[in-house]
């Protein structure tokens, strides 16, 4: 391609379908599945833009990535990567990161990225000084992305594993990651495709899943949520998975209420599954009030041990939110 051509503005990321294990073999690289946000990042004439899987702008919301810029040393580029918070071990922490996600002010933004600083994790570059790397094969876009020298405070380009899939698989299960990610090594890159030239295994069984209603909590929780009833869509419809009442710390808890008594609806917007209303229609004359239904328009990250018979989650914990997620775009993953 040309040297001149202009920098795409609204790339979508690529996709990894989920699968149950990992795929062997030398045509497979293998990267650690980053427990974060996705992210590309915009780097032209200096300026950083970081637009998350939905699009959005978020680039106000983590000032402390704007020297990724400096650390490329004049190159124009279009990264994908995630973005993490490390907790004290050095383990990404998805609930850490809910401290710095959904907000809109600059001095609090400003102390909590001085509270818990967020990390760019780049593994792919799509462009690089006026050249597309769409069409190149992965392995020359990791090469590109390696000469680039990311690492910096608040920056990173982790090194791919060739072959051996097993080996990373089991160093993540020892520090208790998230799972991995194989990619072929001889794969394009595909804006907006979810395809199984990459593939995504997960170590800690969870899923992506769209809030649906709320169970008005008791004692300390009274008048807020005590727990989440969840789904995904199937064709267009919802359909119920069940509630999650654990995971939750008062803060988060408190801008549940917030987000959610805007959304409130007359009825279930559950259309498929378990009924919830008869499930939750006791409870709630136990209680005295709910369940509540909103709106399915907010997604959250949702740990489990497994899927019952019913199609509902057991044991389930809540991680956080997710505001790069388009609720439509939810499905129950394999």
């Amino acid at each position: 391609m040309a040297a001149t051509e202009r920098m795409p503005r609204d790339l979508e990321p690529m996709l990894a379908r989920p699968a149950k294990t990992l795929p062997e073999g030398d045509g497979w690289a293998y990267e650690i599945k980053w427990d974060g946000i996705r992210a590309r990042t915009y780097v032209e004439g200096g300026e950083v833009r970081i637009a998350a899987r939905r699009g959005t702008d978020h680039t106000p919301r983590y000032p402390e990535l704007a020297a990724i810029a400096e650390a490329l040393e004049g190159h124009d580029a279009i990264l994908d990567g995630e973005i993490v918070a490390f907790d004290e071990s050095g383990r990404p922490s998805f609930q850490l990161l809910q401290r710095r996600m959904g907000l809109s002010n600059e001095t609090t933004i400003r102390l909590r990225a001085a509270e818990t600083p967020a990390t760019y994790i780049a593994f792919d570059l799509l462009w690089l000084d006026g050249r597309s790397l769409l069409a190149e094969p992965y392995l020359e876009r990791r090469e590109a992305l390696a000469e680039l020298g990311l690492d910096g405070p608040n920056w990173q380009a982790p090194a791919h594993h060739l072959g051996d899939g097993q080996r990373l698989w089991e160093a993540i299960r020892r520090q208790g990651l998230e799972g991995v990610v194989a990619k072929r090594v001889e794969s394009p890159y595909r804006p907006g495709q979810r395809s199984g030239e990459w593939l995504k295994v997960r170590y800690r069984r969870g899923q992506e899943l769209v809030i649906g209603g709320w169970m008005p909590g008791e004692g300390t929780r009274g008048g807020r949520v005590g727990s989440l009833l969840v789904g995904y869509f199937d064709q267009g419809k919802l359909v119920y998975a069940g509630g999650v009442g654990t995971g939750f710390t008062q803060e988060m808890l408190d801008r549940l209420t917030a987000l959610l008594e805007p959304l409130t609806r007359s009825d279930s917007p559950f259309e498929l599954g378990e009924d919830p209303v008869l499930k939750y229609r006791q409870r709630a004359r136990d209680r005295g009030a709910g369940p509540v239904w909103v709106e399915p328009e907010l997604v959250c990250e949702v740990e489990f041990t497994e899927w019952t018979h019913e199609g509902t989650l057991r044991q389930s914990a809540f991680k956080g939110l997710r505001d790069d997620k388009d609720p439509r775009d939810v499905v129950r993953e394999s």
